[in-house]
């Protein structure tokens, strides 16, 4: 009878064993998530991949890329040469890697897949579970071709210029990169020229604080990451900036900084207590670090350009104005005949008459109407393709943001509010965000000469 119970148990485990075992079979295997590479492949990529396991436990992870029915290796677990693996919690782990034509020489333009496989131990180790996932992607080796069409290109240094150029294929990012800034084509459409989809205008810049040397050129990256770039004429003319003292006294002190801090949302905690050296404490942090960010914030709209030419005939300045202070003038402040800070002033200081009436330079649209740190009640207009005007230290505002305005359309009214010594109007021009001379802007020979010229004869060659 003992017998016959151990057989029978005997069986019983082995049976349930069995089922186990089977069982066990039919266990989903890792979850695996391609990352990147998911559409294209260029002469330098990226392989990244996470693989979620219980315990992050792990017998095998398997990454190629195929073409042609050839395999070629990305990622092994046993062999993880330069690859970064990172546990990124209990379950899952992260896969990154570079891969480019060093390392995969034999990759041909064309179709290829990457394929991931991971495998699991289950049932305490005796069995195995995998999976896989693969993502079909297109090897693009060949760099974008860039080819300038404008000639004579002539740059002041603080000032703009206008390229004409044709990029491909057309869905490349492409521009002029001067030394480490970058000014983004645009679909020559929208500067009325007439031509194929490839072709591209671009507003460039060499700024105020780069050097006369700043390598220029024509950039282009396409969506698999490759990069080209080509050569262009063009001609640097220095331009002298001015140095000025500033002298900082009480009486401006104890003006204009309490409603800064009152407005100010980084000075909020503060409560000035009306002396003197408290308010110079605050003064200087509104003159640099308020500076730069309110700096930052009117850089960050330069991406509520449209795509378009806003504007047709001249900029106009402020009617009936004087200039008090010039573009990049380089200014030293004092205070009780020492020196304090030092800042350079970007933009022209127009004074009229107080509270004198301000109209728009040029046709474009609000993009920014209210209360901007140093710069006061402050108006911004978009003029496309990268270009847009500042209106600074205004008595009221009378338009709001979205409003399309005409050239010489009021917009305010001249006055102090931020960092002004007396009633004017602060006024730049803007390209992407960073300032540039407004004089060019005003001569109707130079924009007829380095716009609108170039626009007319690349329209008139149809390319």
């Amino acid at each position: 009878m003992l017998r016959i119970v151990v057989v029978l148990t005997v069986a019983v485990a082995i049976s349930l064993a069995g089922g186990m075992y089977v069982s066990a079979g039919r266990v989903a295997g890792p979850t695996i998530e391609i990352v990147q590479p998911i559409r294209l492949v260029g002469r330098s990529a990226t392989f990244e991949a996470t693989i979620e396991a219980p315990a992050g436990q792990l017998t095998s992870v398997e990454a190629t890329i195929e073409q042609n029915g050839t395999a070629y290796p990305l990622f092994s677990l046993t062999r993880p040469a330069d690859a970064e693996v990172r546990q990124e919690s209990a379950n899952r782990i992260r896969i990154h890697r570079t891969f480019d034509r060093d390392s995969h020489p034999d990759l041909r333009a064309g179709a290829a897949r990457v394929i991931v496989s991971a495998t699991r131990p289950v049932l305490f180790g005796w069995r195995d579970s995998t999976s896989s996932t693969a993502a079909d992607v297109t090897v693009r080796l060949d760099p974008p071709r860039l080819a300038a069409l404008s000639r004579f290109h002539y740059l002041n240094h603080g000032g703009a210029e206008l390229v004409v150029y044709r990029v491909t294929p057309p869905d490349a990012e492409s521009g002029v990169r001067v030394g480490d800034r970058f000014f983004p084509g645009y679909p020559a459409a929208g500067a009325s020229v007439e031509g194929d989809e490839s072709l591209r205008v671009a507003l460039f810049a060499l700024l105020h604080d780069q050097d006369l040397t700043t390598p220029i050129e024509l950039y282009a990256r396409d969506a698999a990451g490759n990069e080209g770039r080509a050569e262009f004429n063009y001609r640097i003319f220095p331009k002298p900036f001015r140095r000025s003292r500033i002298e900082v006294g009480d009486a401006f002190l104890q003006r204009v900084v309490p409603p800064i801090v009152a407005r100010v949302p980084e000075l909020a905690d503060e409560e000035p207590d009306g002396t003197i050296a408290d308010l110079l404490d605050l003064y200087l942090f509104i003159n640099s670090e308020v500076r730069r960010r309110n700096n930052d914030d009117i850089s960050a709209l330069a991406a509520q350009t449209a795509t378009k030419l806003l504007w047709k005939d001249p900029f106009q300045q402020l009617a009936n104005s004087e200039v008090e202070a010039g573009f990049a003038d380089h200014r030293t402040y004092f205070h009780d005949g020492r020196e304090i800070d030092q800042q350079v002033h970007l933009g022209f200081d127009l004074a009229s008459t107080s509270n004198a009436p301000v109209s728009a330079a040029n046709s474009g649209t609000v993009i920014h109407a209210d209360y901007l740190g140093i710069f006061g009640n402050c108006v911004i207009i978009d003029h496309g393709l990268g270009l847009q005007s500042l209106y600074a230290h205004l008595s009221s505002i009378d338009v709001t943001v979205g409003d399309v305005v005409t050239l010489d359309q009021p917009i305010g009214l001249s006055g102090q509010t931020g960092l002004a010594g007396g009633d004017h109007l602060h006024f730049t021009m803007l390209l992407q965000g960073f300032p540039v001379t407004p004089i060019e802007w005003w001569d109707p020979r130079w924009i007829e000469d380095r716009i609108m010229r170039k626009l007319t004869e690349a329209g008139l060659r149809g390319t």
